[in-house]
C-alpha cells in the first residue's frame, strides 16, 4: 500500500500490513517530514537541555552530555535498554509493531527523519522481524520491547529469522523517539479486536446451534426485548435469523442460553471500546520530548493506561461468555433437555462419550480466571523514583491472548458437542441453510463416527477450523 499521509496507517492498514502486504511512503509525505525533522533540528540549537537528547534519561536526566557523548547517545539509549528475552510476539505481531511504530514517526511532534521511517518500512517490505519480548517490561511506557525494535533499526539480527537490515545509526532525538509511545500496546489491541469479532461471530452461531440442540425456548430473544441496548437488540436479531424455526421442549430455556445473548453483547461493546482506545493512539501525541510548537515539552503519551484498562475489560467479557460456553456445553450432556442419550454418548455406560471432554473446557475456563486480575494494579517504583507508576499494557495484551485463545478452545469444545447431538438426533431441523452449512463444514473435519476416540484431536481440528476463520456468511 501506498502511505500519502499519516492517517493512511489506520487500524485496517496496521492489520492489513501485519498479515504481510509491503508499504511504500509517498514523495509527497516524506517531504513533510523532512520539513518536521529541519525544524527540530533548528529548534535543538537555542533549546537548553533537551530531554534524553542532550541529556541523560530517567533519573540521569540531570547529567548534562558534551559533544561526544552526545554524538553516540541516541545508540547507547537503546543497546543498554533490549533487555527482554522470550517469549516473543508472532511475525504478525512484529509487523503491526513495526506498522504503528511508522505511524507515530509521520507525526511532526516525532521529528524523525524520512530515512528513520524509510528503513522501517525497508523492515517490512524485507521482512526483518524484529524480536519483540511479551514480557519484562516494568518501564512506565514500553522502552524495553521498543529497545529491541531498535536494535534492530541499528542493524542488529536480533530478528525471528536471524536476518539483519544492515547498519544504520540515529541522528539527533531519533534513539529518543523510537523509545516512546505505546505502538506494542497498540499493534497488539488491533490484532486483538479483529480476533475477537471473529470470535464473536462464531460465539453466535455456536450459540444458535446449541440452542436448538437443548431444543430451548427463543423467548429470550424475541423483537423487542433489547430495546435499551442497540449491541443487544443486534445480538437477539441475528441469533433469531441462525434459528428461525426453532424446535422446543420446556418453558423455559437454560439460563446459560438465556443470559448469552447479554454476555456476547457486553463482550462487543468491550471490543469497540479496545478499538476506539487503539484509534486514539494512533493519532494521539505519544512522544516525549515532543517537538510542540517550537518547543521540546515532556508528556505523559507514552503511558498506555487506556489500552490495559480495555484490554482488562475485553478480558473479564470474554471470560464470562467462556462460563457461559461451558454451561451450555454440560447442559448439551442432560438427556433431559437434549431427549437424547446421556453425555451424548452412543452406548451409555460403556462408552464415555463427551463427558471427559467437558471437564477439559471447564479446565481451561478455571485457568483464565488467573487472566482476570486488572494489570495496571501492581505499580512499583523504578529508575531511583523517576519512574513510579507503570501501566503495564503488555502484560495486559498477554492476558487478553490467553482469553482469546481459552475461549476459542470452550467454543470448540461446544462445538463438538453440537456435531455429536446433530448425528446422533439425525439433524438440527430448526438452523437457518447458512448455519447448517457451516455445521456440515465441522462435519467435514470430524467425520461422521460417534464410536470414543482420543477426543483431543477432535477439540484440536475444530480449534484449527476457527482459527482459520470459520463462520456463518450473512
Amino acid at each position: 500500500m501506498i502511505v500519502h499521509r499519516g492517517a493512511d496507517l489506520d487500524r485496517a492498514a496496521v492489520a492489513r500490513i501485519a498479515a504481510g502486504a509491503p508499504v511504500e511512503l509517498a514523495p509527497g509525505l516524506l517531504a513533510e517530514v523532512e520539513a518536521s525533522r529541519a525544524a527540530l533540528l533548528a529548534a535543538l540549537g537555542g533549546a537548553g537541555p533537551v530531554y534524553g537528547v542532550t541529556t541523560g534519561m530517567g533519573a540521569m536526566a540531570g547529567v548534562a552530555l558534551d559533544a561526544r557523548a552526545r554524538a553516540a547517545h541516541q545508540e547507547n539509549l537503546v543497546v543498554g535498554r533490549a533487555v527482554g528475552s522470550a517469549p516473543w510476539l508472532s511475525v504478525e505481531q512484529s509487523r503491526a509493531v513495526l506498522a504503528v511504530r511508522l505511524r507515530t514517526f509521520l507525526h511532526p511532534e516525532a521529528g524523525v527523519s524520512p530515512a528513520l521511517c524509510e528503513r522501517l518500512a525497508d523492515l517490512l517490505n524485507r521482512r526483518v522481524h524484529p524480536r519483540v519480548p511479551w514480557r519484562g517490561g516494568g518501564s512506565a511506557g514500553e522502552i524495553v520491547p521498543l529497545a529491541h525494535v531498535g536494535a534492530v533499526l541499528l542493524g542488529g539480527a536480533d530478528t525471528l529469522d536471524g536476518r539483519s537490515a544492515g547498519p544504520a545509526g540515529f541522528g539527533a532525538k531519533e534513539g529518543v523517539a523510537v523509545l516512546e509511545g505505546v505502538p506494542v500496546a497498540t499493534a497488539l489491541a488491533t490484532l486483538q479486536v479483529a480476533e475477537a469479532d471473529l470470535l464473536l461471530d462464531q460465539a453466535e452461531a455456536v450459540l444458535a446451534a446449541t440452542s436448538e440442540v437443548l431444543r430451548a425456548s427463543p423467548d429470550p430473544v424475541r423483537e423487542g426485548l433489547g430495546r435499551a441496548d442497540g449491541s443487544l437488540t443486534a445480538v437477539h436479531a441475528r441469533v433469531r435469523a441462525l434459528r428461525p424455526a426453532p424446535g422446543v421442549t420446556g418453558l423455559q430455556a437454560p439460563v446459560s442460553v438465556r443470559v448469552a445473548p447479554a454476555a456476547l453483547a457486553l463482550a462487543r461493546r468491550r471490543v469497540r471500546e479496545l478499538a476506539a482506545a487503539a484509534d486514539r493512539a494512533l493519532e494521539g501525541v505519544t512522544d516525549s520530548p515532543a517537538f510542540w510548537d517550537g518547543r521540546f515539552v515532556g508528556t505523559a503519551g507514552f503511558a498506555g493506561t487506556e489500552l490495559a484498562a480495555d484490554g482488562d475489560a475485553l478480558g473479564a467479557a470474554l471470560l464470562h461468555l467462556a462460563d457461559t460456553c461451558v454451561a451450555r456445553t454440560h447442559r448439551a450432556l442432560d438427556a433431559r433437555l437434549t431427549g437424547l442419550t446421556p453425555q451424548l454418548s452412543p452406548e451409555p455406560g460403556v462408552q464415555a462419550g463427551l463427558v471427559a471432554v467437558h471437564k477439559r473446557a471447564v479446565g481451561v475456563v478455571h485457568r483464565l480466571r488467573r487472566f482476570a486480575l486488572p494489570a495496571a494494579v501492581g505499580a512499583v517504583e523504578t529508575s531511583l523514583g523517576q519512574e513510579d507508576v507503570q501501566s503495564f499494557g503488555l502484560e495486559s495484551a498477554e492476558s487478553l491472548a490467553e482469553v482469546l485463545a481459552g475461549l476459542r478452545e470452550v467454543l470448540a469444545v461446544e462445538l463438538l458437542a453440537v456435531h455429536r447431538a446433530r448425528l446422533l438426533r439425525g439433524g438440527l431441523t430448526g438452523l437457518a441453510p447458512q448455519l447448517a452449512a457451516a455445521l456440515g463444514e465441522v462435519a467435514g473435519v470430524l467425520g461422521e463416527d460417534v464410536l470414543d476416540r482420543p477426543y483431543g484431536r477432535d477439540v484440536e481440528a475444530v480449534v484449527d477450523l476457527l482459527r482459520a476463520g470459520w463462520s456463518v456468511p450473512g
